[in-house]
């Protein structure tokens, strides 16, 4: 069994999220896929981010066309700093026998040693690397296994769309037309 891990902010959740998550199913041939919006990540420390309960919410409206995927909201729940070996360790209990992959971002990449029991999470899951046009992989030690989906659509972020909500500009087509109106309708990032 082949399990994919979609761990991060999703502050808020875009299409560009799903066309990597689409991609990763595709290319890895994933038998299942788990979503884990993030309680508070330790390398945004003191950034804003939307209240989780937005945030899952988001997540579910942007996943109701997608019933194959399923959402884990265990990181939102455990709150505190989320730490992708906890989640990890978790999936191995769940799924003692799968191939574990987890999908990062390659802006993410190079910060992968510095994460919490780096060698030991190098050891139990496989890393999706996905890129964004013009991104080259920086060289990892030789323990991570590292797949790389160098084809993503939409350069979207996160970050843009709260930029752009702040700056009062249009975000018409990079979320999904449920997961903006909800986002447009809390109030988040508006200055």
């Amino acid at each position: 069994m082949r399990v994919g891990i979609y761990g991060g902010s999703f502050d808020p959740i875009h299409l560009a999220h799903l066309q990597v998550a689409e991609a990763a199913c595709d290319r890895l041939k994933l038998d299942e896929l788990y979503v884990v919006p993030a309680a508070r990540s330790p390398f945004k420390e003191g950034q804003f981010t939307a209240p989780s309960g937005l945030r899952l919410q988001w997540v579910e409206l942007a996943l109701a066309g997608h019933p194959e995927w399923k959402i884990d909201s265990s990181e939102l729940e455990r709150g505190g700093i989320s730490y992708t070996i906890d989640t990890v360790k978790k999936y191995r209990k769940q799924f003692p026998g799968a191939e574990l992959f987890y999908l990062i971002g390659m802006d993410n990449a190079p910060s992968l040693p510095l994460w919490k029991d780096a060698p030991e999470l190098a050891r139990l899951v496989e890393f999706i690397v996905v890129s964004r046009p013009g991104e080259s992989l920086q060289p990892l030690p030789e323990d991570y296994r590292i797949h790389l989906i160098d084809t993503l659509f939409n350069e979207t972020s996160s970050r843009s769309i709260r930029e752009r909500i702040a700056l009062g500009q249009s975000v018409k087509g990079l979320m999904p037309a449920a997961v903006e109106e909800s986002v447009l309708a809390s109030g988040c990032y508006r200055k």
